[in-house]
């Protein structure tokens, strides 16, 4: 720009000096001197304004560098920054993986340890169930053998029978035949004698066959018994357990209940626990109903809980002093009851029979109580003894001490009989009342006299009319039933029902019935006894068939 002021002032200052006047020159040196201050204040500017912009420029790359290279640092230190932070994450990342799949692993051993065991367990009693499966099918086996090798005696008996039946008819036509023409009867009247004899004969081998049926039933049904009679002892009477198995104390007021069960229930945990029996407090207005089928224990809550309602404060610690306070307080009862009942006998029985004896106070049969109903076997047995001239002592010592086994706790083995005995035989008791005890229901033979008055009179004590919750009035219609039943079929002399229902004496006319007929009767008796009428336990049917020979000499 400025080489082309410079190119162009000469020019116009010539064309100027050519054209203009002095003036007017004067004038125009004056503008271009004007002119030129201000090309060269505007250049000077230019350049200023250049070098500003030049170092402005300069200043403004060198910060831009400076902001870069700290921008970079920063960014360099986060970069580490992150880089660390992220190795760290990862390390804890890894960490945690690292525990989770350990507990994830220990989980899952734990879970593959009980899987084993639950396996195990499945595998041992699929073994069991696998040997009882093979032991019921070998003994279903070896029945099936049986009743095949007795099927095939059945038939070859069949067989030999038909042959001797065939023999024997032929020897009656022949006989029959010789009889009409000896006698000179009819073959009519031979015929129906024939028929006569052959009645009779097939009568006992009837009677021979049912034997041996009932035989063979009792042997092969003997295990189904078994499990019919454990299904029917699980569904025993509700009725019976609920009177058997809880008693019922009053409350004076509703509130009560509440201060029972406590706050959160903790007093009625307390009660529980330290009887070990159930309380159960809803089932009826005003009344707490203790539930256990151990009496004792039973009766232990029935007294505390009495006791709390009576002294109002029902706290925990209340109720284990008072527990421990009415357990012994209750031992010493027992022991007290063992000691009348031995006195009321006249008889000396060792510290610990005594308080076993005790505890009969709250064991029931039938709603008959046991110690009330060893008192009378007792002093029944000793009534027969003195009047059979046996020894009165040992027959009281083995009556009253009879159902002794029942005040133990049950072994799961032996029945109360059993564990009676064995207690009394550490007791040292003679070895008559020990045998009388064990035998008392035929679980081992009698040995003495003195064991069959037992069982004797713990037959009548147990049956007679009231002692087992059934009125007079029922035992009498049950009794006039079995002599109806008895007396409805023919041949029959007299019914006579012994042992309190127990069991029916039948005396038949011999000349009416034979000695087979009288066992078919028995069963036939016994059959539609079973089928109309209602009975606990069982009725023996015994059928008397005798013959009397009498003759007179004048």
């Amino acid at each position: 720009m400025n080489n082309l002021l410079r190119e162009l002032l000469p020019s116009l200052i010539q064309g100027q000096q050519n054209f203009l006047s002095p003036e007017q020159e004067a004038e125009l040196n004056t503008l271009q001197l004007w002119f030129l201050s201000g090309a060269s204040l505007l250049l000077v500017i230019l350049v200023l304004w250049q070098i500003l912009a030049t170092n402005r420029r300069g200043h403004l790359e060198a910060t831009l560098r400076q902001e870069r290279e700290e921008a970079n640092k920063a960014l360099d230190t986060a970069r580490e920054q992150a880089r660390l932070q992220a190795e760290t994450l990862l390390k804890e990342a890894d960490l945690k993986a690292k525990e989770a799949l350990m507990a994830a692993r220990e989980a899952g051993t734990r879970e593959q340890e009980q899987a084993r065991a639950e396996l195990r367990k499945q595998a041992d009693r699929l073994n069991q169930r696998e040997e009882a499966l093979e032991q019921k099918l070998g003994r279903l086996q070896e029945r099936l053998t049986e009743l095949d090798q007795r099927t095939d005696a059945f038939k070859e008996g069949e067989q030999h029978l038909q042959r001797e039946r065939d023999d024997l008819q032929r020897e009656r036509n022949g006989l029959q035949e010789e009889r009409a023409r000896l006698a000179g009867c009819s073959p009519e009247e031979a015929r129906r004698e024939l028929l006569e004899e052959l009645r009779r004969e097939m009568v006992a081998e009837r009677a021979a066959m049912v034997r041996q049926q009932q035989e063979e039933a009792r042997q092969c049904l003997q295990e189904q018994a078994r499990g019919i009679l454990l299904a029917s002892m699980e569904r025993c009477a509700s009725a019976l357990v609920q009177e058997g198995a809880t008693s019922a104390v009053t409350l004076p007021n509703e509130e009560m209940k509440g201060r029972i069960i406590g706050k959160d229930g903790r007093n009625i945990r307390a009660l529980e626990t330290a009887t070990g029996t159930n309380l159960l407090v809803d089932e009826a207005p005003l009344t707490v109903v203790v539930s256990c089928f151990d009496p004792v224990r039973r009766e232990i809550a029935r007294r505390v809980l009495e006791k709390l309602v009576d002294d109002g404060r029902i706290h925990p610690s209340r109720v284990e002093e008072l527990v421990e306070s009415v357990r012994q307080e209750l031992a010493t009862h027992m022991r007290q009851k063992g000691e009348e009942a031995a006195q009321r006998l006249s008889l000396v029985l060792p510290e610990r029979l005594l308080e076993v004896l005790g505890r009969l106070e709250y064991r029931h049969s039938f709603s008959q109580n046991v110690l009330q109903h060893s008192l009378e076997v007792g002093t029944l047995a000793g009534t027969l003894a003195a009047e059979m001239g046996l020894n009165q002592e040992l027959a009281c010592r083995a009556g009253l001490l009879h159902d002794i086994g029942k005040g133990l706790p049950s072994d799961g083995q032996s029945g109360h009989a059993g564990q009676g005995a064995e207690l009394l035989r550490c007791a040292g008791e003679d070895p008559v009342v020990v045998n009388a005890v064990a035998a008392h229901h035929n679980e081992v033979p009698l040995e003495s006299g003195i064991a069959a008055i037992v069982q004797v009179c713990d037959a009548v004590s147990a049956a007679r009319p009231g002692a087992r919750s059934e009125s007079t009035e029922f035992f009498l219609r049950r009794l006039e039933s079995l002599e109806r039943i008895g007396n409805s079929f023919p041949g029959v002399e007299s019914c006579h029902v012994l042992q309190a229902g127990r069991e029916v004496r039948v005396l038949v006319q011999p000349q009416e019935v034979s000695q087979e007929q009288a066992q078919l009767l028995a069963r036939e008796m016994a059959l539609r006894i079973q089928t109309e009428m209602r009975f606990p336990g069982q009725i023996r049917v015994t059928v008397i068939r005798e013959t009397r020979a009498v003759e007179y000499a004048g």
